[in-house]
């Protein structure tokens, strides 16, 4: 067996060297605890930012497929009224013409020429074919309006049977942006939920965050429409974020541009993708109140300029419509309407 040497007790110095050392070890150790904790509700913010990113961007998906079925729905309206109209000309044409060939039948049980010579009064006669003479061309001309009439009312019907099946696949398409919306949503208040009160208020602050000084007061709206939408705009400050919705009781983000506007008398598209285009884009420096201002890239949210580099818009679930600076998150483009 090999033997153990005894190790030779430590010295005072190397004895006071180990204890620094461990001391050292233990602060390192408690140093790097910090972030080791930290990090997870920072990863915990973050996701919360990613998760809000891509539920807006369903929800303007939902809010796209739901205005293409109510479209669907207005012209599939429209297209039964017009099978209706023209299934009635229909009718009254078949009713035309049977009466018709009903007169022709009862006049033509003898030749021509025999009735002329068997007729008491040959100059009647001649009268009576000349009008079943002229109601020939025009049952012959009302055969060619029902023709026509008939073709047309199949290719409405067909026209029909497409926006219906468009329609289904429209209703289907907004079901599952739904179903996408509400899961994100519901993961972001788990996690939301999960965080302490001051990380929760820490998040909300980064979100309210940016720079105010990206332009000057902005000066008065550009029109009396956007001066109407501006006050609009205002009036529904504190209402409640409600995805999907454009007032007046609660609005997502592009529900509260278009209600706004739609109080000054101006139509917008429903989302925030198709605002964008909804009138001339200005640079962000002549921002003038009433504009509305496109954030991200994909201009996937929308709020209305106010002046004093802040905007009012629906900001996300749990926060109601408020303020906030104008350079909140990136912004992709102005559009004055």
């Amino acid at each position: 067996m090999g033997s153990h040497r005894r190790t030779a007790p430590s010295s005072g110095s190397e004895r006071s060297t180990a204890l620094a050392l461990g001391l050292l070890s233990a602060a390192a150790t408690a140093l790097g605890a910090v972030p080791a904790t930290a990090a997870p509700q920072e990863d915990s913010r973050a996701e919360v930012d990613r998760l809000y990113r891509e539920a807006e961007k369903a929800t303007e998906a939902y809010n796209a497929a739901d205005e293409r079925a109510d479209a669907l729905r207005r012209d599939i309206a429209d297209a039964q009224d017009a099978i209706a109209r023209k299934q009635q000309r229909v009718n009254t044409m078949r009713e035309t013409l049977g009466s018709l060939a009903g007169s022709q039948y009862r006049s033509g049980g003898l030749d021509p020429a025999l009735s002329l010579l068997l007729s008491e009064d040959p100059e009647d006669y001649l009268r009576k074919a000349s009008v079943l003479d002229r109601l020939g061309v025009h049952q012959t001309a009302e055969l060619r309006k029902l023709r026509g009439t008939l073709r047309s009312l199949s290719q409405d019907r067909a026209e029909a049977g497409k926006r219906l099946g468009a329609l289904e696949r429209s209703r289907k398409a907004a079901a599952t942006h739904k179903r996408t919306v509400e899961h994100k949503l519901a993961e972001a208040r788990r996690l939301l939920g999960s965080l302490p009160a001051g990380e929760r208020a820490a998040w909300d602050r980064a979100f309210r965050s940016g720079r105010t000084d990206l332009l000057g007061p902005g000066g008065a709206p550009a029109s009396g429409r956007a001066a109407a939408a501006v006050a609009a705009a205002r009036s529904a400050l504190g209402k409640p974020y409600v995805w999907g919705a454009n007032g007046p009781s609660g609005f997502d983000c592009s529900g509260l541009t278009q209600w706004a506007y739609a109080q000054a008398g101006v139509a917008l598209p429903r989302t925030s993708q198709a605002q964008r285009y909804a009138g001339r884009q200005v640079p962000l420096s002549e921002a003038r109140p009433g504009d509305l201002v496109l954030y991200r890239s994909d201009a996937s949210h929308v709020g209305m300029y106010m002046g004093n580099g802040q905007v009012i818009h629906a900001p996300y679930p749990g926060a109601p419509v408020r303020y906030d600076p104008v350079g909140m998150m990136p912004v992709s483009s102005v559009t004055r309407v």
